[in-house]
């Protein structure tokens, strides 16, 4: 209920507008490896092989870490929970003005119509389908709109059968 309720405050601050970014220049490679570390025991758990793939190099953009984290939190966890006991690969990339994360699974996938809503409000592609892990439902919808405040986006496509992946996209400066 708390998760539920602090997840329905942060949608509310979304939807007024409220919501801040507490951006800052920061290495990207450290707030996936504080995402993956507290995904390990989850992926132990469930059988799932993490891989995650971080450039040698530092990977600087201005972003809001506690949310960013976040996102990829979530990412992961979604992951491990559809990987069926595969492997859910991480890996951060660069360019000059944009960094991606993509968090991509090898289970059960998902359908055009499924990559379509995943990110709507309380949506289940299967909602026959148990869940070990939880959530309220919000978790992707705030996903969205941590990217969104950041100016950069979150996607998310795959194949029933053969996975799915997501990919997150945030311009190195803020507000550009």
């Amino acid at each position: 209920f708390e998760d539920l309720l602090a997840d329905l405050l942060e949608i509310s601050r979304f939807d007024a507008g409220a919501a801040i970014l507490d951006a800052e220049d920061r290495d990207v490679r450290e707030v996936v490896g504080a995402a993956a570390d507290h995904a390990f025991p989850l992926a132990e758990h469930r059988g799932v092989w993490l891989s995650v793939h971080l450039p040698d190099t530092r990977c600087a953009a201005d972003i809001d870490p506690r949310r960013v984290e976040r996102i990829l939190r979530n990412l992961l966890d979604n992951a491990i929970e559809h990987a069926d006991g595969s492997t859910v690969d991480v890996t951060l990339a660069a360019d000059a003005t944009a960094i991606a994360v993509t968090v991509r699974d090898h289970g059960v996938g998902m359908t055009e119509e499924a990559a379509a809503r995943v990110f709507d409000r309380f949506w289940r592609a299967d909602p026959a389908r148990a869940r070990t892990t939880g959530g309220t439902g919000l978790g992707l919808a705030i996903s969205l709109e941590d990217a969104h405040l950041h100016g950069g986006w979150l996607e998310a496509w795959g194949k029933p059968g053969a996975g799915a992946c997501f990919r997150l996209t945030l311009p190195r400066r803020a507000g550009i």
